[in-house]
């Protein structure tokens, strides 16, 4: 059973969404000595004291680890910090504004020059 399980609805598609876990594997391996590879549109991951996998759709994504007995001490630092690393890679890209129909804006009589003397 898993330690911790996140469930994430991401907008990225399924290729940028695999540039953005691959992303994730390379900073979990230079900060925290991760090793990750692929198994379809799975990334498993591993290191001493914790293992898991990443399962990707083209819609969302589902995070799950586990956790050895002295890891689980730091679970909720852990778990934050998976939530911030997702949050980053895994943003909604910014929708663009609606288009707001333009109104009519009144037009001021122009002025005439007087005539005459």
């Amino acid at each position: 059973m898993a330690d911790i399980d996140v469930h994430r609805v991401h907008g990225l598609g399924l290729a940028a969404a695999r540039r953005a876990a691959e992303q994730m594997a390379a900073d979990l391996g230079r900060k925290f000595d991760v090793r990750a590879s692929w198994q379809g549109d799975t990334l498993r991951f591993e290191r001493p004291g914790a293992s898991g996998f990443v399962t990707l759709g083209e819609k969302d994504l589902r995070l799950s680890l586990s956790l050895g007995f002295l890891l689980k001490a730091m679970k909720p630092s852990i778990e934050k910090l998976i939530h911030e690393e997702l949050d980053n890679l895994f943003k909604q890209p910014p929708r663009p504004a609606p288009a707001t129909p333009r109104t009519a804006t009144p037009r001021k009589a122009a002025k005439r020059p007087k005539r005459g003397g």
